[in-house]
């Protein structure tokens, strides 16, 4: 088993290398290949992933302009070879190493789909998380959860690890945040089974460089109840399904 990890990066100088050397150093229980997609970063970001990558350890490409969260990842999982995929964010909110309690589901249960969710259990920085960010998960959550059917409790987590071949056969037209409800949305469409498990998370103000915002609940509700509306045809892309 091979597992891709996708770094989508945008302005994240003072954590980047951070997120790699953990990443290098995580005794993961598989192969492992690392995706990074600087997103048109205008700070030092290149810079430092270039000094963290002096050694070719992973693989990085670089977008002009800025395109978005959702964008990035697409690109990155052009390249993934991995039988699995998985995003990690670039500002260190959540910890690598529970990449390793995900992948723990994979490899001894046979998972197809996990999430990490923040909200699962009482976790370390549970504390921090201001109200106004518990009310909105659990208000997507639950909006979530009525229109697909489903018992998540975090559904914008950006922890998913998703058997490539299937989030591959997704037709993603995301290029924003709105990658999290869309390919939510989608998985359950296809009828996917998500399995969920506790992880850690350390939340960062706007000051420290947090990039979404309240506004971008408004969009996750519209885009979830637009996929959930959308035809079944759309759901799945063109090319794969022609090829089935």
């Amino acid at each position: 088993m091979k597992l891709s990890i996708i770094v989508p990066v945008f302005n994240e100088e003072s954590t980047i290398a951070r997120v790699l050397e953990t990443l290098a150093h995580i005794q993961f229980p598989c192969a492992t290949e690392i995706i990074v997609v600087d997103d048109g970063s205008t700070d030092h970001t290149a810079q430092c992933l270039a000094l963290a990558n002096r050694d070719n350890v992973f693989k990085v490409h670089t977008s002009l302009i800025n395109l978005g969260k959702g964008a990035a990842v697409r690109f990155g999982l052009e390249y993934a070879e991995g039988d699995y995929v998985v995003i990690q964010d670039a500002d260190l909110e959540l910890n690598p190493h529970d990449l390793l309690s995900l992948l723990a589901c994979v490899m001894n249960e046979g998972a197809e789909v996990v999430f990490g969710s923040r909200f699962k259990g009482r976790r370390k920085g549970s504390a921090k998380v201001p109200w106004f960010t518990i009310l909105a998960n659990r208000v997507l959550t639950a909006y979530t959860n009525i229109l697909f059917g489903s018992r998540l409790t975090d559904m914008a987590t950006a922890y998913k690890l998703v058997k490539t071949d299937t989030v591959k056969r997704i037709n993603l037209r995301c290029i924003g945040f709105e990658f999290d409800p869309e390919v939510t949305a989608k998985l359950l469409r296809l009828g996917r089974h998500i399995v969920e498990v506790p992880i850690d998370y350390e939340p960062r103000s706007v000051v420290e460089g947090k990039k979404i915002s309240w506004r971008d609940g408004f969009r996750f509700m519209y885009y979830l109840t637009k996929y959930r509306l959308a035809s079944a045809d759309s759901v799945v892309r063109r090319a794969r399904k022609q090829e089935a």
